[in-house]
């Protein structure tokens, strides 16, 4: 049997709800609407009614901030318009996973199936296109979708049988022209360079690529993941602020003194120079040399219950790239996903 809770922040604590609001009006001019609300849903399946009651003050909300309902029917009466989003399937729903693993921590028992869905509430006189423009503003169809608003049956899901991958027959023939075309009929964000050195790779591979293998290389050879922005070269450069051309001729004469005026000027080497200047004039003595170019590691001396152990610590300036193999659609999540990722792929701690 299907259980279904709707959970609601309390007037004062909505700031998601009235954010959101200010965004609509804001944004997408649509100053017709006077009011949002976001419900959260949570239908779970696999545990009996006792457990399920337990589990709506203590996983599902807090009490002091939330408001529950069975049912919403009542509650959003007399709404402009009302609509769930849920996440797609095979996509990553941190939210349901996460009340479905504090479910099973109760019961001790085994692990029930919980999805979650967002309703939002819109209150107003909107005009015909003004609830096509929201939903559009709100659901990222990448990985979400418009829900039902029935409860199902069953949270079963049936998957449909993939088709097989594409293989780009023909890929290692083509001309630049043809490559160029390539790139803007598959939506590429690689350049023609890029793609270029994907071909020659997969000529001597002796084989014709994947359009999988396209996508998972033009993902991480993108901005986002690789930032290309910090290795462009840089080869004009106005400065009007007198500081920072300070700043920035003292960079230039490291670079003479390090006899790195044959590389790439760039962000990076901006970015990462001053440990290697240091480096160079004996006063970090410490450094972990490695192939790492953008993290900083110092090898330090750690008591750890009275013993000195070696360690490694770690200075890394994080953007807000979140790696694929973590959540594959959801895009940025600005400094935690990166942080965490980083050093424990430095093989270090985090803190």
């Amino acid at each position: 049997m299907v259980y279904r809770v709707f959970v609601e922040k309390k007037t004062g604590f909505d700031v998601e709800a009235q954010q959101l609001l200010s965004e609509l009006r804001d944004i997408l001019g649509i100053e017709r609407l006077e009011n949002l609300r976001i419900i959260n849903r949570y239908d779970v399946e696999g545990i009996g009614q006792r457990l399920f009651e337990d589990c709506i003050p203590t996983v599902f909300s807090e009490p002091q901030v939330d408001l529950t309902y069975r049912n919403i029917e009542r509650e959003i009466e007399g709404c402009a318009a009302a609509f769930p989003v849920e996440y797609l399937p095979g996509q990553f729903d941190q939210r349901a996973d996460s009340a479905s693993e504090c479910i099973q921590l109760i019961s001790c028992g085994e692990r029930p199936t919980v999805r979650s869905a967002r309703v939002y509430v819109l209150y107003g006189h909107l005009r015909r296109a003004d609830l096509p423009a929201i939903m559009n503003y709100v659901i990222n169809p990448v990985e979400a979708r418009a829900a039902l608003m029935d409860l199902p049956d069953t949270l079963a899901m049936d998957y449909t049988e993939p088709a097989d991958v594409e293989v780009l027959e023909g890929f290692d023939a083509l001309d630049e022209t043809e490559l160029a075309a390539f790139i803007e009929q598959r939506g590429l964000a690689m350049d023609l360079a890029d793609i270029k050195l994907f071909q020659s790779y997969f000529r001597e591979e002796g084989r014709p690529p994947t359009i999988t293998e396209v996508k998972m290389v033009d993902t991480y050879w993108s901005d986002h993941c690789r930032h290309t922005t910090f290795g462009t070269e840089l080869t004009r450069v106005q400065i009007d602020d007198d500081a920072v051309r300070e700043a920035f001729d003292r960079y230039l004469a490291m670079r003479r003194e390090l006899g790195r005026e044959d590389k790439p000027l760039c962000r990076m080497d901006m970015g990462t120079i001053g440990a290697k200047y240091l480096n160079s004039r004996g006063i970090l003595t410490n450094l972990d040399e490695s192939a790492e170019i953008n993290a900083c590691t110092v090898k330090v001396k750690v008591d750890v219950n009275g013993t000195d152990e070696d360690w490694l610590f770690l200075f890394k300036n994080e953007t807000h790239n979140h790696p694929t193999e973590i959540e594959p659609f959801g895009g940025a999540a600005t400094c935690v996903g990166g942080a965490i990722r980083d050093p424990l792929s430095g093989r270090s701690y985090v803190y």
